[in-house]
């Protein structure tokens, strides 16, 4: 009886450590690199994938660049994957990348209630600058100047084709391409001195709370369908489901809201640590954590949810 009962013992061990193998993510995927456009939506999602990622027991490298770059990227297998891509805004710079399948789109996005769309102060919208229209008619008092991001970006392209076309009548005016960081720095200049300012806006951003701003309607789809509101996806290299799942399945469970992705941005604007902010929303917020690690595991295939550290490398 006690052979037989050490033997079901036997049995059961092996089962478990077989299942424990059979999750376990292939060695190949314990390196996981990350390309990061320098918005600070996109640094916080990206933050967060790291400290879960890195958590579980993988190694996660970031590099920033542009979103062409990064696509460039994971075409050439030097990046693994990416949490920013704007639909519309990028869908012309990633199209080219789609249709060669060279990256591929998770099936749904992380993000459904996003929007990015010239937008005003609303001292400037109450002084009749509201439509896209209007802009052209307050001309001197912007200085013939539409504020942008990044140079490359999907959004600076589409705002360079209405002036090209002097769509709107924006034929004179010149675009500023700068940082996330220098447009919103311009921005707060022109706000502190109530002075007119049309930059590029978006939700989720802490802009939306520390700017009283109005975002532009009458775009005429120039800057994408249903006045600027976007969806925001994950791309990663067009095999990494199969390759490595568990890290598939983590990507797929990272959904968002805008009114919380505005609220993980806002320490990163205040200066703080990104990984670190990401670990403290994941302590004040158990079940965003409960939801994210839902049928992952560690990299050694342990349950995520009571494996997870969170504790700086």
């Amino acid at each position: 009886m006690q052979s037989i009962s050490r033997s079901l013992l036997m049995l059961v061990g092996t089962a478990i450590l077989s299942t424990n193998a059979l999750a376990a993510e292939p060695a190949a995927c314990k390196n996981v690199r990350l390309g990061v456009v320098n918005w600070t939506d996109v640094m916080a999602t990206s933050a967060m994938t790291q400290v879960l990622l890195d958590g579980l027991g993988y190694q996660t490298k970031q590099t920033s660049a542009s979103q062409q770059i990064i696509f460039a990227g994971i075409r050439d297998q030097r990046l693994d994957l990416f949490l920013g891509y704007w639909n519309p805004i990028m869908t012309q710079t990633i199209t080219p990348f789609i249709d060669a399948g060279q990256v591929k789109v998770l099936d749904a996005p992380s993000l459904n209630d996003a929007r990015a769309t010239l937008a005003v102060p609303r001292y400037l919208a109450d002084k009749g600058l509201k439509t896209f229209a209007d802009i052209h008619k307050f001309e001197k008092e912007l200085n013939g100047k539409l504020y942008g991001i990044e140079p490359g970006s999907g959004a600076n392209t589409q705002i360079k084709a209405m002036i090209a076309k002097n769509q709107f009548g924006l034929g004179k005016f010149q675009l500023v391409e700068s940082s996330e960081a220098g447009m919103l720095a311009a921005v707060d200049r022109a706000v502190r001195r109530k002075e007119a300012v049309v930059f590029f806006g978006w939700a989720p951003h802490p802009m939306n709370v520390n700017v009283d701003l109005v975002y532009l309607s009458g775009s005429e789809d120039a800057l994408g369908p249903d006045e600027g509101r976007a969806t925001v996806w994950t791309v990663t290299a067009p095999d990494y489901a199969s390759r490595c799942p568990n890290i598939h399945q983590l990507l797929t469970n990272l959904t968002f809201s805008a009114e919380d992705e505005s609220r993980m941005m806002q320490p990163l604007l205040d200066h703080k640590d990104a990984l670190e902010s990401a670990r403290q929303w994941l302590k004040d917020h158990p079940e965003d954590k409960a939801r994210w690690l839902q049928g992952v595991t560690t990299l050694d295939g342990q349950p995520a949810a009571e494996n997870l550290k969170l504790t700086a490398n």
